[in-house]
């Protein structure tokens, strides 16, 4: 699963780790992406929500503040029913002349599925398309995807803030493929917004060996009032 929880603030604009964790819970993933995670901000009532989420979940968890300031942080998370390992992580490229941008980050960990390895990937990308795509050459280049140790299988999730047909997901598609596209005569789902999900923007991208079965973007009236994004969840088997 990959899903920007929005702080845990829904639609209702209540802060409810508990609604998230319901959410997450009620479908199962061995592996699920967090994007838009507070720790000790007075907007979410000073939570460490990734320890929480954590914890209700019965999970492990890697988390990644792509802000900090004084005592609060805002990140992604990785968190595993499985074994994971963090490999990396690191703040994004942004525009030097753009210095009040709000950073973005990813979050590379190895999970252990039956003894394989797998690589994982999560993000959430900028809003200025010019910062995407630096990003994204971040991603594909040396530093992640590009790295040695980044073998196959792969599996990138997150907010890529960008939907079929930009530059930015064309760059993507050069190296991976989008979960969405493997499933024959489904039509591709809206993530954002939640209660009205027009744009494709959360998106699980996987390297070629790995073949998805089931993608579901559930559209329940839980998941259209925990967050401004749905999640989006793939069923994948790997080689």
């Amino acid at each position: 699963m990959s899903y920007n929880v929005h702080r845990c603030i829904g639609a209702d604009r209540a802060a409810w780790p508990g609604r998230i964790a319901a959410v997450i819970s009620h479908y199962a993933p061995d592996v699920v992406a967090l994007q838009e995670l507070d720790v000790g901000h007075a907007r979410s009532g000073h939570a460490d929500q990734p320890d929480l989420l954590a914890e209700a979940l019965g999970m492990h968890y890697c988390f990644h503040p792509a802000m900090e300031a004084a005592n609060e942080r805002y990140g992604d998370a990785i968190m595993s029913r499985l074994p994971l390992e963090l490999v990396k992580a690191a703040v994004l490229p942004t525009l030097p002349h753009r210095p009040l941008l709000e950073r973005r980050g990813a979050l590379w960990v190895t999970v252990t599925v039956g003894g394989r390895r797998v690589q994982l990937l999560n993000t959430h990308l900028g809003l200025v398309r010019r910062e995407r795509l630096a990003q994204v050459e971040s991603l594909i280049g040396d530093a992640w995807l590009g790295d040695p140790r980044c073998t196959s299988p792969r599996i990138v999730c997150g907010d890529f803030n960008t939907w079929p047909g930009t530059l930015a997901y064309r760059h993507l598609r050069s190296v991976l493929r989008d979960a969405q596209e493997g499933i024959p005569f489904k039509r591709r789902r809206g993530t954002y917004p939640s209660r009205f999900p027009m744009l494709s923007i959360d998106h699980i991208f996987h390297s070629p060996d790995v073949r998805v079965t089931a993608v579901r973007v559930p559209r329940t009236r839980l998941t259209r009032w925990a967050s401004d994004h749905l999640p989006v969840i793939a069923d994948v088997l790997l080689p």
